[in-house]
């Protein structure tokens, strides 16, 4: 059914204004408390669900998991070796936020058995980052770099955000080769995405003079894809690249729909048993600890998917990546061929150069990546 684990945490010491996933700043008590209540989730699924054995990883996303207590990290971890088992290559990765690190606290995530940080750095200019609310300087970002470094970690991934307000692209240029001095094995760069209910969308309404226009947030991307790739970068996801033999493998699985169960308050889970079952638990923190207690799993939106829900699921997810759909495994999978049931769609798509078709399989171009999401409404049901 699953391969993979989720752990939601859903505390910030203080929440960004452009930020929609889950997460709150935590009251005395709340860390530990949920830590707890996530060791208990996690022995309900483990009487209800079956995992592919052993793990092949685990993943700590927030929110801020760097709050967490170490020692509560490695009970967590130490639960998921015996409910689940972990491989002895599994990819324990931990999101971590400057200014909630030291070197101390990280080697103590370290000897917990972590062996991927994620570090939200962001931006490196101190202005926009005081604009995202940010609670620690461009200092403080390579600081926290440098000691994630000194306490052990050679696997470091660092995300960063364009198309932010008042942004030019000699400011996004520095920003990247200031990720590049670091040398991380792992630099994501995501646009800015205005969510609806979030501070910023009341800041920055449609169209906002302030907001860099669709053509310079266009720059921004191949700037970064030039950079990063003449740098030994692999371009291996939209938003994300990695040196050679460094991609992230948790988030590679979400792409291929790998089973994967989410726990903890706002997480969610993709099982593998039929064409696949999706659900969420709830976002609320108080309803979500009660149905634990009470000993029931808390899980909502039920969606169990129906053959053509999954296969436009897999052009999508898929299409995601630079190695594109391979229609081998299209075909393993729904026992019919990709250009049978996507055919005119792909046609479409390649003649406007925004997929490339080979024999074996189907990816964006670069122009693809750039108006992906029009690309994947053609392959909705």
């Amino acid at each position: 059914m699953f391969t993979r684990l989720y752990l939601h945490i859903p505390f910030c010491r203080r929440k960004c204004p452009y930020c929609a996933f889950v997460s709150q700043e935590p009251a005395a008590g709340d860390l530990e408390g949920y830590g707890d209540t996530l060791q208990a989730e996690m022995g309900l699924a483990a009487q209800a669900f079956r995992a592919e054995r052993p793990l092949k990883s685990v993943y700590f996303g927030g929110g801020t998991p760097s709050l967490l207590d170490p020692r509560q990290v490695a009970r967590l971890l130490q639960q998921a070796e015996t409910l689940f088992g972990l491989g002895r290559e599994a990819e324990i990765t931990l999101e971590a936020n400057p200014g909630t690190v030291d070197l101390e606290r990280l080697a103590a995530f370290r000897a917990a058995g972590v062996n991927r940080l994620s570090i939200g750095v962001q931006s490196f200019h101190d202005p926009l980052l005081t604009i995202l609310g940010r609670i620690h300087s461009a200092t403080e970002a390579k600081e926290a770099f440098q000691a994630a470094r000194d306490a052990g970690f050679a696997n470091i991934g660092i995300d960063l955000i364009h198309a932010l307000p008042d942004q030019t692209l000699p400011m996004w240029r520095h920003e990247l080769e200031q990720a590049l001095a670091l040398a991380p094995e792992h630099i994501s760069v995501y646009g800015l995405t205005v969510e609806e209910g979030t501070p910023f969308a009341a800041r920055y309404g449609e169209d906002s003079p302030l907001l860099p226009d669709e053509d310079l947030a266009a720059a921004m991307f191949e700037e970064a894809d030039d950079l990063l790739t003449a740098a030994g970068y692999e371009h291996y996801e939209i938003a994300n690249y990695a040196l050679p033999g460094r991609r992230s493998d948790h988030n590679s699985g979400y792409w291929r729909r790998d089973g994967y169960l989410g726990l903890g308050a706002g997480a969610h889970s993709f099982l593998r048993t039929g064409y696949g079952v999706r659900f969420g638990n709830p976002a609320d923190l108080d309803a979500y600890a009660r149905a634990v207690a009470q000993g029931r799993l808390p899980h909502q939106d039920v969606q169990t998917l129906a053959r053509q829900d999954a296969m436009a699921e897999f052009m999508f997810l898929g299409l995601r990546m630079a190695d594109g759909v391979d229609k081998n495994a299209f075909r393993r999978e729904f026992g019919a061929g990709l250009d049978e049931m996507f055919g005119r769609e792909v046609s479409k798509l390649t003649t406007l150069e925004l997929l490339e078709t080979a024999v074996d399989r189907v990816r964006l171009t670069r122009r693809g990546m750039l108006l992906s999401n029009q690309v994947f409404a053609h392959f909705l049901p």
